[in-house]
């Protein structure tokens, strides 16, 4: 039987509910042409998302709005589905990255799923192998290449393109966004390394507990500086359990740094993204994949949306 889509929402119309199923391809339409959900026929409408979902019922619930670093409504939309042991598919970092160990615990609480792969490497299944894959296994350390736009800047400036050069082709690329601060800047990647913190480590950290420096940072001097003493500059994510810092189990850094050629990292280019976890006993697992765009995306909320379904169909006791 194919699933059914009763509910659907966003910032701008609030929320229509139909419990026989939404027609999909009229709401695909009103989309794409910019028109509030609002015209679609024969639907219950509340103001907000947060009030619609109060009112009515589901099985699961996509969240692939775009949260601001505060987490919110993303957080509330999330929180509010688990207790109700509405399962969660989402696409929407902030959220995962200030409150993954809270969400991931009140889905256990509650028995349901909650997954969240699209939010580090798009459709690539990273989330996946490190928290199901390596299930039993203890993560002590992690470094990743999570940013495509940051990569492919770094990539294009080892070619002798400098980072402004490189910027504008990213953009042209649809790597970049309009404001590119999230990427350039090193947000996004921080966004990430939360994620991964909360998720595959079970440690919450804050912002301010993450080193941060960006691609924007690297000048040409600096990639040029790395190739002669035989090295390439990327963009890494870096986790590391700490025993020496007191009440700090878990540092975590985003820097451009150079990499020794030998590194599997440093042969990672362009829009490929990909991370290497240290887990006792196991040692190391490399993860490498495409990294961005919206089919990709797509693809990574699908799966979720699969594992969902088959968590919920699952036996009882199984």
């Amino acid at each position: 039987m194919a699933p059914i889509v009763v509910g659907a929402a966003n910032a701008r119309d609030g929320f229509v509910h139909d419990p026989g199923g939404l027609d999909l391809s009229a709401l695909v339409e009103l989309s794409v042409k910019g028109r509030p959900l609002s015209e679609l026929s024969e639907t219950a409408r509340w103001p907000t998302a947060a009030e619609g979902m109060a009112a009515t019922e589901a099985d699961v619930l996509v969240e692939v709005s775009s949260s601001p670093a505060d987490g919110e409504p993303g957080f509330m939309h999330m929180r509010e589905a688990l207790r109700r042991r509405i399962a969660v598919a989402t696409s929407n970092k902030w959220p995962v990255a200030r409150h993954g160990v809270e969400l991931a615990r009140l889905a256990r609480e509650r028995g349901t799923a909650f997954r969240a792969e699209s939010t580090v490497m798009s459709g690539t299944p990273v989330l996946a192998a490190l928290v199901d894959g390596l299930a039993g296994a203890t993560p002590v350390g992690l470094r990743g290449i999570v940013s495509a736009t940051a990569n492919f800047i770094a990539s294009r400036m080892a070619l002798d393109q400098s980072y402004e050069v490189a910027l504008a082709a990213a953009t042209r690329e649809g790597l970049a966004e309009r404001d590119p601060t999230a990427d350039v800047d090193g947000y996004d990647e921080m966004a990430k390394a939360m994620i991964l913190a909360g998720l595959v480590f079970g440690t919450q950290l804050n912002p301010d507990a993450v080193a941060r420096r960006g691609v924007s940072q690297v000048r040409c001097e600096d990639i040029r500086r790395a190739a002669s003493d035989g090295a390439v500059i990327k963009p890494i994510i870096a986790l590391e359990r700490s025993e020496s810092a007191p009440g700090l189990e878990l540092t975590a850094r985003v820097e451009p740094i150079a990499l020794d050629r030998d590194d599997p990292l440093a042969r990672v280019d362009g829009a490929t993204n990909a991370v290497v976890c240290r887990a006792s006993p196991v040692g190391e697992v490399a993860i490498v994949g495409p990294g961005a765009g919206p089919d990709l995306a797509g693809q990574g909320v699908l799966s979720d949306l699969i594992w969902a379904a088959r968590y919920r169909d699952r036996p009882a006791g199984g």
